[in-house]
């Protein structure tokens, strides 16, 4: 396959260049101006379009095993394909959950049968994410898990918390942190409810050597936290919603129960400081939290937490931070959720995968009627949104192209 004609951008190699991009099957094999098609070659066009390394999704819920009803793996890939993402890694608020390495294969071998977008499993910190039992880390991560969550809340017992942290120091996937005190959500300080937790957090990290990374940031407190533990030399990364980045808590007045999610939406001067975490650095990724439901969950009072969040992501980021650089978005997409997960892919050089976004400045408006998600709730419908995936490329094959998936 050549890739013909676009802008490309890779951060790994400093580029932003319009030159073309070969891909021959499951790597990138050459770079270069005005590349001749080969006789038995596949041309992509992407005149007036930017062409990146494959873009990350490294928070996602696919529901599966489980919950077929609100989403599966194939669906999800599908979506996933559709906005533009190579590859999504997915929580472990599964049932069963993702505790054991037998659930881990299961969900890759699912992946593998779909065959649109690559599915890196996010294991379980205690078994059955009951916040009791540690589990064996270096197991599942020789089955190919890529972090390790409680993702849907957090492990409550800090002394658990810093046994599975010990026991899994020398183990390289990141525990992932899913910062919620349930006792305190409700209370006069609903920031505080995800403050504690972030301090807690970091300083079991600190204590206990591990690698970490915070889910769905959503508070100014919490990304001074972060800021000060790297100060610290504490080794942490975040990550950041596109819902959080532009709806306020006002939301739920137009939308009712339906505008639930953890961790809520909050005030305006909250989105200021996320978007400023974003462009000063703090901030290392873009993650949609994508949370698919039934419309019935999403009708009843109270309503299922969550929103459907792949296919709309590329637009939504770029509508909240219409100051980003191009590299820096694609930095915050593709490069640094590699590099967290510590997964192969985040770049063009050549031997990488031949995993590839193309995406433009072409300005739609999201119908979630076209949603491949079976999750259709998100703040963005109707919203026009400036930024679309024009084509999305897996392992050498063309997934999507012109929105239409190729199942």
């Amino acid at each position: 396959m050549l890739v013909s004609g676009g802008r490309v951008i890779d951060p790994t190699q400093e580029l932003d260049r319009r030159i073309d991009v070969r891909l021959d099957g499951a790597r990138v094999i050459e770079l270069g101006e005005h590349l001749k098609p080969l006789d038995d070659e596949m041309v992509v066009d992407a005149s007036g379009a930017y062409v990146a390394p494959g873009f990350i999704d490294m928070h996602v819920h696919l529901r599966e095993p489980g919950f077929p009803e609100k989403e599966t793996i194939a669906t999800g890939s599908a979506a996933a394909g559709a906005g533009g993402f190579t590859a999504v890694a997915c929580m472990p608020n599964t049932q069963p959950a993702i505790d054991r390495s037998d659930v881990v294969a299961q969900i890759r071998d699912l992946a593998a049968q779909a065959g649109l977008a690559r599915v890196y499993p996010i294991a379980a910190i205690t078994r059955g994410r009951a916040g009791r039992e540690l589990l064996d880390y270096a197991a599942l991560a020789a089955a190919h898990a890529v972090g390790f969550s409680d993702d849907g809340q957090s492990v409550d017992d800090p002394r658990v918390l810093f046994d599975a942290a010990q026991r899994a120091r020398d183990v390289a996937p990141r525990f992932i942190s899913h910062c919620e005190d349930e006792r305190l959500k409700t209370s006069a300080a609903p920031d505080a409810a995800e403050e504690i937790i972030v301090a807690r957090d970091l300083i079991v990290a600190e204590a206990s050597g591990k690698k970490w990374h915070i889910a769905h940031v959503s508070t100014a407190g919490s990304l001074a936290l972060i800021r000060w533990a790297r100060s610290r030399g504490i080794d942490v990364t975040c990550e950041v919603t596109p819902h959080h980045l532009y709806f306020t808590s006002e939301l739920a007045s137009e939308w009712g129960a339906k505008a639930a999610v953890n961790p809520p939406l909050r005030r305006s001067s909250d989105i200021a400081a996320l978007r400023e975490g974003v462009l000063d650095g703090t901030i290392d990724a873009f993650a949609t939290d994508h949370a698919p439901h039934t419309a019935q969950e999403k009708a009843s009072d109270p309503a299922a937490p969550g929103f459907t969040g792949l296919e709309i992501a590329i637009g939504a980021y770029a509508l909240a931070l219409p100051e980003l650089s191009v590299t820096r978005f694609v930095e915050l997409l593709s490069t640094n959720p590699a590099r967290i997960l510590g997964v192969d892919g985040g770049s063009l050089r050549l031997g990488s995968p031949a995993d590839v976004t193309i995406f433009a400045d072409r300005p739609w408006t999201v119908d979630v009627a076209h949603f491949y998600s079976k999750g259709r709730c998100t703040p963005f419908e109707g919203k026009r949104l400036p930024r679309r995936a024009t084509a999305t490329i897996v392992g050498g094959r063309l997934v999507m192209r012109d929105g239409k998936v190729r199942t």
